[in-house]
């Protein structure tokens, strides 16, 4: 059986980050190994994860680090992994995997086509409380196939349930590290990069339980004042600041001279200047990027024809 690394990133989660390893050690798939920073963390997070280690020396690494971020803590986390593993996982401290996850990823991931270029599997989750009572399935499938003319645009990927081959690792870190500041999530950088040069299979089974508290640094809901909430809160930290630019921007500077001619030119037009109105109305007629959401589609391009993206 292949290697699985599990790459986690934790920051005060002593509350729940037990239980979660745990889960990841209680997979059907057993040649797993976790790679766990601790970024900082001012609680007891720290010696719960050296006591861990200790339990478990042949599966847990435990890496001691300063408060960098959740985005940077899994950048270093990847430049740490196993480079004999043959597939990577990310997770989040506070969550708990269901037992077929990575036996399930493994085995859509296996395929011969999916080898020889950078391919990533990402699934939805059964939405919970504090305590795991299931609130629903979370978030709903893709309205359209995952691509990297959406990932411009959007991440539809919940970075806790992906897997990606050693293919899609290799490539991120033999290429210059990015800018941490510059990227708005890990799991958005790793959907623009396997979208661009490889494969983003979405699972429909859920994977695990994603446990909603007054800590998440991403939350869901599937309720429908909730989801308009998470939406506006959505569109206002990414519109307006220039944070979609800048992600762009940054991955055009790493990876633009290996882009296909059309994604190139598709990357290029959603960089370019669009100060007058006869500007951002063409660039709407031109582009082939898009959301999800039909309602989100216009309202991304009434933010564009105003200016403000």
């Amino acid at each position: 059986m292949v290697k699985v690394q599990v790459l986690l990133s934790s920051y005060n989660g002593a509350a729940y980050v037990e239980e979660q390893i745990h889960s990841i050690l209680q997979q059907q798939y057993p040649p797993i190994s976790m790679l766990i920073r601790d970024d900082g963390s001012s609680d007891e997070t720290p010696e719960l994860l050296k006591r861990l280690e200790a339990a478990y020396p042949d599966r847990i690494t435990v890496m001691i680090g300063n408060n960098v971020g959740v985005v940077a803590s899994f950048f270093e986390l990847l430049q740490h992994s196993d480079p004999a593993a043959e597939y990577i996982c990310f997770c989040d401290q506070d969550d708990v995997w269901l037992e077929h996850k990575v036996e399930s990823g493994v085995a859509r991931l296996k395929s011969a086509i999916y080898t020889e270029v950078p391919a990533m599997l990402f699934t939805p989750a059964h939405l919970t409380d504090e305590h795991l009572n299931r609130l629903g399935v979370w978030p709903k499938p893709p309205a359209r196939q995952p691509s990297f003319y959406n990932a411009l645009y959007e991440n539809i990927a919940i970075g806790a349930t992906i897997m990606m081959n050693a293919t899609a690792r290799n490539l991120f870190v033999n290429s210059r590290k990015p800018n941490s500041s510059n990227i708005l999530m890990h799991d958005w950088w790793f959907y623009l990069l396997v979208s661009a040069f490889g494969t983003v299979i979405y699972d429909h089974l859920p994977s695990m339980l994603y446990r909603q508290h007054s800590h998440n640094v991403v939350g869901g809901s599937n309720t429908l004042f909730g989801k308009l909430k998470s939406k506006w809160a959505s569109f206002k930290r990414h519109t307006g600041t220039d944070l979609l630019r800048k992600q762009a921007q940054e991955f055009r500077e790493i990876y633009g001279a290996r882009l296909s001619s059309e994604k190139r030119e598709q990357l290029d037009l959603f960089l370019s200047s669009r100060r007058s109105l006869s500007e951002r109305i063409r660039y709407i007629s031109r582009s082939k990027l898009y959301r999800q959401s039909h309602a989100e589609n216009l309202l991304f391009k009434f933010f564009i024809l105003i200016g403000f993206i």
